[in-house]
């Protein structure tokens, strides 16, 4: 590996982002009704949508095929910022890693450190882009007179700091980040296995069936281990302050209220949807990463290595 023409570093972050934001476009609809449904049943009321066929049917007769777009801004602004630091940060430090000795893969293990650093760093700093989508994906929900209505990404970031201060940006920060670890060590670290996996089975080449299959398997795993923290995380960055008293004191108040309120399994309430935006999405980044890295190595004549 270490003898292979290697990306430059900017590519690195560059492709990232914008292999997360073509895959934005075709799974916002699934991240809005995954958000829809963590916050549905909240506070011990009756669940707005029951299940994931009703939460979009609702979603449909109530604001239109265009419904399922509310907050696209947000979910972009994301992914070029978040999206770019945590691949960009894992395929510099797996390619760092990689050249100390290039006749070896790196281990499993080492891919979960790499994650698990990739996501903390990354989340922290774009905690605010994750504040916003929340926000406006949930909106639709509520009645007339309760919305929030934001414009855009920036200003939905705009009123949140000027209206509960600037540390606001960063509510559900810490499940944020737990999230984004668990996540990139499940995503990232399984894909980089489970293509490493496929290929020395004989029965693969390194081609789209590979990353498909690979991007599937790492899509599950990745959902089932993310869901707890995600939904805690999910409904403080949505919760209200009334009278100067938050909803919830942080992630464990949110899963003991969850669990005592709605049951153990709720906590993967809205797995379905999740699966069904966490699985595609992971498909088509690996693919438009795996593709622009190809793209690049051959406009400059050259066989690059694969991007993870």
């Amino acid at each position: 590996m270490g003898s292979q023409p290697q990306l430059p570093n900017g590519l690195k972050f560059a492709f990232g982002g914008a292999s997360g934001m073509a895959a934005c476009f075709f799974t916002q609809p699934l991240d809005l009704v995954k958000n829809r449904m963590q916050v549905s049943g909240e506070g011990g009321k009756a669940r707005d949508h029951r299940t994931t066929f009703h939460a979009i049917r609702s979603i449909f007769r109530n604001e239109g095929p265009l419904g399922f777009y509310n907050g696209l801004s947000a979910g972009l602004f994301r992914q070029g910022t978040y999206t770019t630091l945590r691949l960009g940060l894992y395929t510099f430090m797996f390619d760092r890693f990689s050249s100390s000795n290039p006749k070896a893969p790196l281990s499993f293990g080492k891919k979960v450190a790499i994650g698990f650093a990739a996501g903390g760093v990354s989340s922290l700093i774009c905690t605010p882009a994750d504040v916003g989508l929340v926000r406006m994906t949930v909106d639709g929900r509520l009645p007339l007179a309760e919305r929030r209505g934001y414009r855009n990404v920036f200003h939905a970031l705009y009123r949140v700091a000027h209206e509960e201060g600037v540390v606001a940006l960063w509510r559900g920060c810490g499940p944020t980040v737990v999230r984004a670890m668990v996540v990139n060590a499940a995503q990232l670290a399984t894909y980089s296995q489970a293509k490493q996996t496929l290929l020395g089975s004989g029965y693969f080449k390194d081609n789209v069936m590979c990353h498909f299959s690979a991007s599937m398997i790492s899509g599950f795993a990745c959902t089932a281990a993310s869901m707890p923290v995600d939904i805690a995380k999910t409904r403080i960055q949505n919760m209200r302050v009334v009278n100067g008293v938050p909803e919830y004191s942080g992630s464990i108040d949110v899963i003991r209220k969850i669990i005592r309120q709605e049951g153990v399994f709720s906590l993967w309430k809205g797995f379905t949807p999740a699966f069904m935006r966490l699985g595609p999405h992971t498909v088509l980044v690996f693919l438009f990463l795996e593709q622009f890295n190809k793209l690049y190595f051959r406009s400059i004549g050259l066989q690059g290595k694969a991007a993870l």
